[in-house]
């Protein structure tokens, strides 16, 4: 596969990804920002679900480092299994591994493990998929919803074990219907481009089996009224801080 090596966190994170396939997009490091560093112990397991070319974890790994989680990446797409743990080599997270896997099927080999996922599903089963079959992978679910993909996140966390993930604004109500019961505690933060349009993404965080109240938190504005990014964007994605600092 050809690659090209690019950068995130302000050219802290190296990350190879296709030319010509699947591609991060801020969407990843906006996800791997609201993993609250405060509830991260030494040692803790994270799983990131559809890792993709694992922009999520090894944002992750470098904001954890200090703590050295045990990260893993469950991916379909076994080139960017490849080019995964070639990114993680290549910025010495020797504590962060990726593995070829097809969550579709029954992998519940890791059940009950972890205290933290991530997720970033594809966005879509209905719309017209990429021609590129890393993108229509990366973007369509294929012969799964988005139900079944967070019911496998979910049964991969510890009990009490926090879940979040990012998706499209209208996937909302079949996000929450897929935690009822499951977990609680949750928070949705909107996802703006600048101020006075729709939010078109959603970031949700829940607690595996609590019965806390649900909450909105105040929105993130990716970018101001010039189409810079705005000052938390700046400092999530430039600066490497965490959403809760």
């Amino acid at each position: 596969m050809n690659f090209t090596e690019d950068y995130l966190l302000n050219k802290k994170v190296k990350i190879l990804q296709p030319v010509d396939g699947y591609r991060a997009a801020i969407d990843a490091v906006f996800l791997s920002s609201v993993i609250d560093d405060k509830k991260v112990k030494d040692g803790a397991k994270i799983l990131d679900v559809g890792s993709g070319t694992g922009a999520v974890s090894l944002c992750l790994a470098y904001r954890l480092k200090d703590k050295k989680p045990q990260i893993t990446g469950l991916e379909i797409q076994e080139e960017l299994v490849k080019l995964s743990n070639q990114s993680a080599t290549e910025n010495g997270f020797d504590f962060v591994h990726y593995e070829l896997c097809d969550i579709r099927k029954k992998n519940n080999h890791l059940a009950g493990s972890f205290d933290f996922v991530v997720t970033n599903p594809p966005y879509s089963d209905h719309d017209m998929p990429s021609p590129n079959e890393s993108k229509k992978f990366a973007h369509n679910l294929q012969e799964f919803n988005l139900t079944s993909w967070l019911s496998y996140a979910l049964k991969m966390l510890k009990p009490k074990g926090y879940i979040a993930l990012i998706n499209r604004t209208e996937a909302l109500n079949e996000i929450l219907a897929a935690m009822y019961n499951k977990a609680g505690n949750i928070q949705i933060i909107p996802l703006y481009s600048k101020q006075n349009q729709n939010a078109k993404r959603v970031i949700v965080l829940a607690q595996k089996g609590s019965h806390g109240l649900t909450s909105i938190l105040p929105p993130l504005y990716t970018h101001d009224e010039s189409g810079a990014y705005s000052e938390k964007s700046e400092q999530i994605l430039r600066g490497v801080k965490g959403f809760f600092e």
